[in-house]
């Protein structure tokens, strides 16, 4: 009886075993149904929440900041691939503070574990990530990371970047359905990445049609051709993001370019100078027609020597105002030194763009042509008239009194009447001396004092073994008259000769400028400076033109060594064109 109840019992506790077992083998798969509907959602409220940025570097944020979530990591970083396909161009990252980021250094360009993703785009799982053949290691200070799992974002077919996660909290291993879930959050942000582009491509768009109207409105209300020039840096330093931008124009009947104006950081440093077409950023796009890219320019040999003018500032690029046989200068836009560079998307709406400085310049030529031709005729008109009207009247009022005065008895009436006729004769060669000048036209006939003095520059720079730097502002051609110009040519000349034959120096800053009151020429070199026996023949030459023209000279010695020349003169009114 006893052994039957046992059996009994047995067969009432298998059961009960079996069903426990059933039971909890059920839970587990309602815990991982849950938990894969739990996961489930969080990537679609993912996928809505990167989708719904239109703001590229937001967007960024957002996808690194889901992956993190979606499997757990204690640090995501999403790397974005420069142009040369070959390095990360930016990086961004959270679980790393801004504290450590500054211990560790420049963010990673894509070496070791992040290089291999570059180069193999498909998903990588690592247990340890020093463990794997392409390890490179970390930076000093750098927090420790050794599970890792990376996923390329694909835009477009191309590889926009690559997802990094690392350490899995709870000491996790990744695995497949974190890579299954990351892969599909990928192909997500790709659309986000691509959506939030063309988003930013339309805006930018927008705003290059919003400048092109501003400045054809300045064009039309008859705005002068500075004005127009600094608008058209204004905004393309604005649009492009640019710390600085420069205008430059060439010099009449030379081959150099003059910085005509410049806008933003270090813009004194480049206002005025003027810049060799060879060998030159600006004059290379000058040259070409063609806008020039610099990823550097602080480390770019076609920046030309002179004084230290791109401090802070990094990638630039060059754009021709017009095209073809009709450039008619350069605008120069410098990004600050850890911005991106320039792309070549970013060139083509910048030389559209600077073609409308190219019609602000055309505009502004043809109005002055207009004015001149105006002015000339009238200047026709008025010496037609004088010749054809008044001379003939006062030479026939003249002919009257001389014929009267004959018959004129009393004396001192007859005296008085030939006075009158000689005073007509005096009159009438007054007036066709008038005439004379108004119909001579010496506008162009000889060269400016820019294009004079460059030239000067230029013929030294054979003798000294070096190129000046060289800045002028002012209107110089228009406001210095010929006599005082001629002055400062030959005390230009006489600088740079006296610097070749006796300061044994390497580097020379010639500075030329008026403020329509006063012209001024600073010479500067570094050389040995002014020896006390030295002859003084050539100092007394140049002082005596500048006090023969009300002015004066000093030398003095700046603080590296060197002598610096100044030599200034008040600005007389130039003769008028009658030369009266």
């Amino acid at each position: 009886m006893g052994s039957s109840g046992d059996t009994g019992e047995a067969r009432v506790r298998l059961p009960q075993l079996r069903l426990d077992e059933l039971l909890d083998e059920l839970q587990a798969r309602l815990d991982a149904a849950r938990g894969t509907r739990d996961r489930v959602h969080s990537l679609l409220e993912a996928v809505l929440s990167v989708g719904r940025e239109l703001d590229l570097e937001q967007a960024l944020y957002s996808i690194v900041e889901a992956a993190a979530t979606l499997v757990d990591a204690q640090y995501a970083a999403l790397g974005v691939i420069g142009p040369d396909g070959k390095r990360l161009s930016a990086f961004h990252t959270i679980g790393v503070s801004e504290e450590q980021i500054a211990r560790i250094g420049p963010y990673p360009e894509g070496h070791g574990i992040l290089g291999e993703l570059i180069r193999h785009p498909e998903p990588l799982r690592l247990a340890k990530l020093s463990e794997h053949p392409s390890s490179y290691g970390f930076p000093a200070h750098h927090p420790p990371m050794n599970t890792f799992l990376g996923v390329p974002i694909r835009v477009r077919d191309q590889v926009f970047g690559n997802l990094y996660l690392t350490e899995k909290r709870g000491g996790l291993q990744f695995d497949e359905d974190d890579e299954s879930v990351l892969s599909t959050l990928a192909v997500a942000a790709g659309v986000a990445i691509d959506n939030a582009r063309l988003y930013e491509e339309s805006r930018l768009r927008e705003r290059w049609l919003q400048a092109n109207a501003e400045i054809t409105r300045s064009l039309m209300s008859g705005a002068a051709q500075g004005e127009v020039l600094g608008l058209i840096a204004e905004r393309a330093r604005e649009i492009t993001g640019a710390a600085l931008a420069a205008v430059a124009i060439p010099v009449k009947d030379t081959d150099t370019l003059t910085v005509e104006l410049a806008i933003g950081q270090e813009a004194e440093a480049h206002r005025g100078l003027v810049l060799p077409l060879e060998g030159t950023l600006t004059g290379d796009a000058f040259v070409k027609g063609a806008p020039v890219i610099s990823p550097d320019v602080t480390h770019d040999e076609r920046v030309s020597a002179g004084p230290p003018r791109f401090a802070g500032l990094g990638p630039a690029v060059a754009v021709p105002i017009g095209s073809g046989d009709r450039v008619r200068g350069v605008v120069l836009l410098v990004r600050e030194e850890a911005a991106s560079e320039f792309s070549d998307e970013e060139a083509e709406p910048l030389k559209v763009f600077a073609a409308q400085a190219a019609v602000a310049m055309e505009l502004a030529e043809r109005r002055r042509d207009a004015e001149q031709i105006a002015l000339l005729e009238d200047r026709d008109r008025i010496a037609r008239d004088l010749h054809d009207l008044a001379i003939q009247r006062l030479f026939a009022t003249g002919m009257t009194l001389q014929s009267a005065g004959r018959f004129i008895q009393h004396e001192g009436v007859s005296e008085r009447v030939l006075r009158a006729v000689d005073d007509l004769d005096e009159t009438i060669k007054i007036i066709r001396s008038t005439i004379f000048g108004l119909r001579t036209r010496g506008d162009d006939a000889a060269p400016g004092l820019r294009a004079r003095a460059v030239r000067t520059i230029g013929e030294a720079a054979l003798v000294l073994g070096f190129a000046p730097s060289v800045r002028m502002e002012g209107l110089l051609d228009t406001h210095v008259p010929t006599e005082t110009a001629d002055h400062v040519v030959a005390v230009l000349s006489e600088s740079l000769t006296n610097i070749a034959r006796h300061a044994h120096a390497d580097r020379a800053e010639v500075v030329l400028e008026t403020d329509g009151n006063e012209v001024r020429l600073t010479v500067t070199d570094n050389g040995v400076g002014i020896r006390p026996e030295g002859r003084r023949s050539g100092l007394r030459n140049m002082l005596e033109r500048a006090r023969n023209e009300g002015g004066d000279m000093e030398l003095t010695s700046p603080d590296g060594g060197g002598t610096r020349l100044l030599w200034h003169a008040p600005l007389r009114e130039a003769p008028g064109p009658s030369g009266e």
